[in-house]
């Protein structure tokens, strides 16, 4: 059964589909062909009751006495979050950071293909990265109908973070990840998220700060 979308879904119930799925892609890689919400939760380490009402969002799910079928379940949570075909994107910034993510094979995996790398920095233009050469950003506006990208992966320095979110819309992009601490400023249709390691850092502090004071 399909997943039907509702209105108002907490963000955390749609980041731990993603929890959900990859359980659910080694269940299957290791021959399980039915799973119990019990059984999931704790291969998930999330409660069963939890499990059940994410779910519900969608729809009906699993055989009462029997379970989830792991890869009719895989399917629908896939097709929910919108990997059940290619995404294709472009990388701006080719630091350390971005070469690891360009290098990153797993992604293709997943449904996310990068087909194109920009930076400002004159010092990356024309190097071979991936199988993809490095082009200036300024060319990106006129090789974007060839590429067909919808999702813009930025690794840029912070200070440059706005500049290329603004060459990236202007050019079509209506999705964008933020490895930088800049925040930005997009159109109401662009979509942001940010992956900022400090913030997680932040909560382990203070997991550990809270614990020993204890």
């Amino acid at each position: 059964m399909p997943f039907v979308k509702t209105p108002k879904i907490p963000r955390a119930t749609i980041q731990r589909l993603s929890v959900y799925l990859e359980a659910l892609n080694t269940l299957s890689h290791d021959g399980a062909k039915v799973i119990s919400s019990e059984a999931l939760a704790r291969f998930c380490n999330i409660n069963a009751p939890q499990i059940r009402k994410d779910l519900a969002y969608f729809g009906e799910f699993g055989v009462r006495g029997v379970g989830y079928y792991v890869d009719d379940l895989s399917r629908s949570i896939s097709a929910s979050l919108g990997i059940d075909h290619e995404w294709r994107m472009v990388l701006v910034g080719l630091g350390s950071m971005g070469r690891s993510i360009l290098r990153h094979h797993g992604m293709r995996l997943h449904g996310y293909r990068i087909v194109g790398a920009y930076d400002i920095d004159s010092g990356n233009i024309g190097q071979a990265i991936a199988d993809l050469t490095v082009r200036p950003l300024s060319e990106f506006k006129s090789a974007s109908p060839s590429l067909n990208a919808e999702i813009g992966v930025i690794t840029t320095r912070p200070d440059n973070a706005q500049e290329v979110t603004d060459e990236l819309v202007a050019a079509g992009i209506c999705a964008i990840l933020n490895f930088t601490s800049s925040r930005l400023t997009v159109p109401a249709h662009v979509f942001v998220e940010y992956v900022d390691f400090l913030h997680h850092l932040y909560a382990l502090s203070f997991n550990l700060s809270s614990t020993r004071a204890d």
